[in-house]
């Protein structure tokens, strides 16, 4: 049984193959994004120097995610990345990005925590999909950056799909209401 408390190692061979040592065989670029999604840690290494080729490997999933459409960073986020490359800003951007992550993340999880804490909500009818939809908006505002195990969505129908039932459930409450 895999520790996932430890960083999952990935070793990079001299033909460039990624190599999980976890299950004895080879991944794709795609496989390691998606156990970073599920929240596994995950560290690549150059088998024959040892280098950490970590950061590379994520950003290359990232470019090729921008690349897809995917978008996720604005252009005037990624020209400030770039400015900061060349300014005093260096040493205080990574430490402002990792805060940033960190506050959406804790931001997301009480969310959810405080639908479903002590609250007198959770006995009306509906509200296991209210909730449910609240999950999924979260996830397609994140766009899958911060924790969970996220898919991306086809072709923007996830959105339509939780306005159309939100719209439902207003109705439901005002309904309810009268």
């Amino acid at each position: 049984m895999a520790d996932t408390n430890k960083p999952l190692l990935i070793k990079r061979y001299a033909s460039r193959r990624l190599y999980n040592t976890e299950t004895s065989d080879y991944v794709t670029l795609e496989d390691i994004a998606l156990f970073i999604r599920e929240g596994r840690e995950v560290q690549i290494v150059d088998l024959k120097s040892g280098d950490d080729l970590t950061r590379q490997y994520l950003l290359q999933i990232i470019a090729e995610h921008e690349s897809r459409g995917e978008s996720v960073l604005p252009v005037d986020v990624l020209t400030d990345l770039v400015r900061s490359y060349t300014t005093q800003a260096a040493s205080v951007v990574p430490q402002f990005l990792a805060a940033s992550f960190e506050m959406l993340r804790d931001g997301q999880s009480k969310a959810m925590e405080n639908m479903t804490k002590a609250n007198p909500m959770t006995a009306m009818p509906g509200f296991d999909a209210m909730r449910a939809q609240q999950a999924a908006f979260f996830k397609a505002m994140t766009g899958g950056l911060v924790g969970g195990n996220t898919a991306p969505a086809k072709d923007g129908d996830d959105l339509d799909d939780i306005k159309t039932q939100l719209a439902a459930l207003q109705e439901k409450l005002a309904k309810m209401g009268k």
